[in-house]
């Protein structure tokens, strides 16, 4: 629909020297996306040039461009991060703009676009049904928006975008803060926790999505072979989590991150925010943010706020690792000493640990659930440590009343690793009681049968058994992997869980890789 003449000394005004190509462009990423939907080529011309030169935010805009409903659809579809919306109300069909308005809050379901119509023939829509009976944000008569009423409405609709974009920002950041706090305190979690508590912190900032969060170990600063590592990233840096700073960050980035590190204080220069803080005397770390607009010192004092509580959070989590780590390696240390008593190797108890794991996870375990069992694996013949050396260190076969005896060590293990309420003491309590049932029945110490036998203990014996055959023991040679595939085979069902001696049949590779990865001294 065409503007009134009357009014058109308004809006058509003598021509500035600029160019909209300069706007248009696709490479421009920092536009706002303004989208012009009408099916007068005049219009799109005019609300053009009345906007030419507009910034908002150190931001141009960018034009696109639809003379129907459906053509606007489309664009909707491609470009999602549209700001504003100009929409005619009356194009192929008297109501095409309202359907237009309608498809996007509805059917798009976009609600951050910033909507406004505009009508030609304000009888075929009156404004305070239209206001009532539609989610827009402005409605106006092409006949009032003059040059400076035009940009005053693209102003205001731009503030309410990038508001409620900020919010949404915020918002999916929190979210991602929440579904990591609850593992917070495991080390392989922190990482989800910094990237989101960093997006929420660009997000009430304002600030453009380029900011990495690095970690370093200081010692290997002060020895000249510092290793910054990205941990955590947004934007540009997006791609470069996990490596290491010196070869993959720009120089003037890097310089800035080096500086803050060495002077142990925060760098902020021309846009750029550094932030510096050690959550513990072993550790240093950093935070680089880049801004298109100057950072004011209530954006810094936001981010120092922010590392102080990231920092405290840091403490908490390695506290826990370096608990965590210990309980690990005491579970190894007890697993190694039983096995170097019973004459066997340390390395036994972690392929068994290792098997277990891949077994676990083969078999649709958990992630969390297979590291347990990796980490009490080392306990599963806890036991033998009540049995006697004369028996253990035997190097012929046992006789019954010896044989008798040396079952007693599942049920042993079982008992006293069973005393404790730690969950992985209790996971190495079912494992160590439950790994010599067979599938059949006929194992020990209770004769358990198929799914009575806990899927800890079913994964053990068959970790176990698969590793003792294919290792030298004081009383047998190695078996070779053609006969240890043969009697898993012939076992099947009988001593082991059909399904888990399928997994390890079909991944043979896997298994195999463990033994080389942790092979017995030659001696």
């Amino acid at each position: 629909m065409s503007f009134q003449d009357q009014n058109s000394s308004d809006l058509f005004f003598a021509p500035e020297d600029t160019e909209a190509d300069s706007v248009n462009q696709q490479e421009d990423a920092a536009a706002w996306l303004v989208l012009i939907v009408d099916d007068e080529p005049g219009v799109h011309e005019v609300t053009k040039l009345a906007l030419s030169g507009f910034k908002f935010d150190g931001k141009s805009l960018r034009f696109l461009d639809a003379y129907s409903g459906e053509e606007a659809k489309q664009l909707m579809l491609e470009h999602p991060n549209i700001a504003v919306a100009m929409i005619d109300v009356v194009m192929e069909t008297e109501h095409a703009g309202l359907d237009l308005v309608r498809y996007i809050r509805n059917i798009a379901k976009n609600q951050l676009v910033r909507i406004i119509l505009r009508t030609g023939q304000p009888g075929q829509a009156p404004e305070r049904t239209v206001i009532l009976e539609y989610d827009i944000n402005d409605y106006k008569e092409k006949t009032e928006l003059s040059a400076q009423k035009l940009y005053s409405v693209i102003l205001t609709s731009l503030r309410s975008f990038r508001d409620l974009s900020a919010l949404q920002a915020n918002r999916h950041g929190l979210e991602r803060v929440i579904r990591a706090s609850g593992n917070v305190f495991r080390m392989g979690m922190l990482n989800g926790f910094v990237q989101g508590v960093l997006e929420q912190l660009i997000a009430l900032l304002y600030l453009d999505q380029d900011s990495i969060y690095l970690n370093c170990d200081s010692i290997a600063l002060e020895n000249n072979e510092e290793q910054i590592l990205i941990t955590a990233a947004t934007g540009r840096f997006a791609d470069l989590v996990g490596k290491e700073a010196h070869s993959t960050l720009e120089p003037e980035v890097l310089d800035a991150i080096l500086e803050s590190l060495k002077s142990r204080e925060p760098v902020i220069k021309d846009g750029v925010f550094v932030g510096y803080f050690r959550p513990n005397a072993g550790r240093e770390d950093a935070i680089y943010i880049s801004s298109s607009r100057q950072l004011s010192e209530d954006d810094a004092g936001l981010i120092k706020l922010f590392l102080h509580n990231v920092s405290i959070a840091y403490e908490n989590v390695l506290l826990h690792d370096e608990i965590e780590g210990t309980q690990r390696d005491i579970v190894y240390m007890l697993g190694e000493s039983i096995e170097t008593r019973s004459k066997e190797t340390g390395q036994h108890v972690k392929r068994v640990a290792e098997y277990c794991r891949k077994i676990a996870l083969g078999r649709g375990l958990p992630a969390a659930e297979a590291d347990i069992l990796h980490m009490a694996a080392p306990l599963h013949d806890f036991g033998k440590i009540g049995i006697p050396d004369h028996i253990l260190h035997k190097s012929g076969k046992l006789d019954a009343e010896e044989w008798e005896i040396m079952k007693t060590h599942a049920q042993l293990g079982c008992d006293m690793l069973g005393k404790s309420k730690r969950h992985i003491l209790q996971t190495a309590s079912l494992l160590a009681g439950h790994h010599h049932e067979k599938w059949d029945g006929s194992g020990y110490p209770r004769g358990l049968k198929g799914d009575e036998i806990h899927i800890y203990g079913r994964i053990g014996a068959l970790a176990d058994v698969f590793d003792a055959l294919g290792s030298k023991r004081c009383y047998k040679d190695a078996w070779c992997l053609e006969k240890i595939i043969d009697y898993l085979t012939v076992q099947r069902g009988v001593h082991f869980d059909p399904e888990l001696v399928d997994w390890v049949l079909d991944n043979m590779d896997l298994m195999l890789e463990v033994r080389q990865q942790f092979p017995d001294d030659e001696h």
